[in-house]
């Protein structure tokens, strides 16, 4: 019955409290893994919300997704501030246990490249570090062979009279996105007439807030990388700081970028 429902049995308390597992006895350990794990739970919900906006983008309500891409956005901003709780980590605190890390790898986290993938960053060399038969790879699999959050927006600007070329509706949603000059154009288009476009105009202002938000969370994780262990190889063999720094670059919807200048 509801009413004997309680609040920790809800929540699920007793195995979301006993989850945190530490290789060693050092007090800094705790920390590293409670972010972590945070950090996988609001992933878990932004992709679920993600999800949501691309399901009513493509059944022509476009406005009703506006709130799901905004809480998005939200937390994207929590999870950026979190960076500053772990930065009080100094590199002797995390050098102390680092080692009881072993192979493990931020490049494992396979929520994180799903929501990639959902947003139009898709590179299927990352499912390597899935194993064989995993629930894990299977979601990324669907993820990298399903058309992106930005596929659904630019079949809008199609469905909505802009000049949209077949080579891009009908690309291969598999292989990462290739800014296109008529995609551009048909934007642009968008943001000289508001009035006309308004709901187009809308959902483009709110992945841009998506999209500025995940480059502001990958610059603050560069600096607290590098705050901690400099230029040091990450865990399991990644580049560290050297491959953050190059993630900057990407952009999930470039046209809504390279229009302004053209405004």
């Amino acid at each position: 019955m509801t009413d004997t429902i309680t609040y920790a049995g809800y929540l699920g308390l007793d195995r979301l409290l006993t989850a945190q597992h530490p290789t060693t006895d050092r007090h800094d350990e705790m920390l590293f893994i409670v972010i972590h794990q945070t950090k996988e739970l609001w992933l878990k919900e932004i992709i679920h919300e993600v999800r949501l906006a691309k399901r009513l983008i493509r059944s022509q309500e476009v406005e009703p997704a506006y709130k799901a891409l905004a809480r998005v956005s939200r937390i994207q901003t929590i999870m950026t501030l979190s960076w500053d709780v772990l930065a009080t980590m100094t590199p002797a605190d995390y050098l102390s246990f680092r080692a009881g890390l072993g192979t493990s790898s931020g490049f494992q986290s396979w929520q994180f490249r799903t929501l990639e993938y959902l947003l139009g960053l898709k590179d299927a060399s990352f499912l390597a570090f899935q194993d064989e038969g995993s629930e894990a790879l299977a979601t990324l699999k669907a993820a990298l062979e399903a058309p992106s959050l930005y596929d659904d927006a630019i079949h809008r600007l199609a469905a909505h009279g802009l000049d949209v070329p077949a080579e891009v509706l009908e690309r291969d949603v598999t292989q990462p996105y290739a800014p296109h000059p008529a995609v551009e154009d048909a934007w642009l288009a968008v943001y000289r007439d508001t009035r006309r476009y308004w709901e187009l105009y809308q959902l483009a202002e709110k992945l841009v807030d998506l999209d500025d938000a995940l480059l502001t969370w990958r610059h603050k994780h560069v600096l607290t990388v590098e705050r901690i262990i400099g230029g040091k190889r990450g865990t399991g063999g990644s580049e560290g700081a050297s491959y953050l720094q190059r993630t900057l670059q990407r952009r999930c919807f470039p046209e809504l970028w390279s229009l302004r200048t053209r405004l």
